[in-house]
């Protein structure tokens, strides 16, 4: 079998880990991401992994109460760690040797991030679990996958939803939404997709780093992806 991306980096929200109530951690759908991602790590592809924390954390709703950004951003890096170790756990149960690195320092529970060592975990098959964020605040996930992606050498970075691709608008609430097949870099800016940040977009194009952003919850999407398969929205510089 052909693969298009022998390493990619997956951005998962933390809504994803979520039940229908939209908030907290899920066994069942942690369950179910380990599956997808054991499904294309055993196709040979080396997975890391960057997951939100909307599930247990916004901190626009601290900041909306007069909370510092500074530090309602750090409370939202430690959840990341927490649906790093839910996920990690649930791959570990499948037998797929994962480990977490933390860009906060957590020794206790997680590997400190060290770029050689997750590549090196990488080449062993390992996936990767990239918590913490960037380790800065004003720094969303999209922007920490982005920079994580670029300094693992992924091939690309592909940003897990639950719409099939960029619409220009809301396929839930405008039935007749038109999904586009490709967008450059540009026009994902100019846009302003709501899909991933502008940053993390501006990121990928400064350094050339296609984006894909597909629906990991239909059935292949994922195996489709890394094959080079027509999925989702693609966000590249042409």
């Amino acid at each position: 079998m052909t693969l298009q991306f022998e390493r990619i980096l997956l951005k998962l929200g933390g809504e994803a880990l979520a039940g229908p109530e939209g908030t907290g951690i899920d066994p069942a759908c942690v369950d179910d991401l380990a599956l997808r991602i054991r499904g294309v790590q055993e196709l040979g592809v080396q997975v890391g992994v960057v997951i939100g924390a909307g599930n247990l954390w916004r901190g626009t709703r601290g900041m909306a109460r007069g909370m510092e950004r500074a530090t309602a951003d750090y409370m939202g890096m430690v959840a990341t760690v927490i649906n790093a170790l839910a996920m990690m756990d649930a791959l570990e149960r499948l037998k797929v040797i994962t480990r977490v690195q933390s860009a906060i320092e957590m020794r206790a529970v997680a590997e400190p991030y060290i770029r050689r060592r997750a590549i090196r975990h990488l080449e062993k098959g390992r996936v990767v679990i990239f918590g913490g964020g960037t380790g800065n605040p004003y720094f969303s996930t999209d922007t920490a996958a982005a920079l994580r992606a670029m300094e693992v050498g992924a091939g690309v970075l592909i940003k897990a939803t639950k719409v099939d691709g960029v619409y220009d608008a809301d396929p839930q609430q405008v039935p007749s939404a038109h999904r586009f097949d490709h967008l450059t870099y540009i026009e994902a800016l100019n846009r302003r997709v709501g899909v991933i940040d502008s940053t993390a977009i501006s990121l990928c194009m400064d350094n050339n780093l296609p984006i894909l952003v597909l629906d990991l919850w239909q059935t292949g999407s994922l195996e489709r992806a890394v094959r080079g398969e027509r999925v989702g929205t693609r966000i590249a510089a042409d």
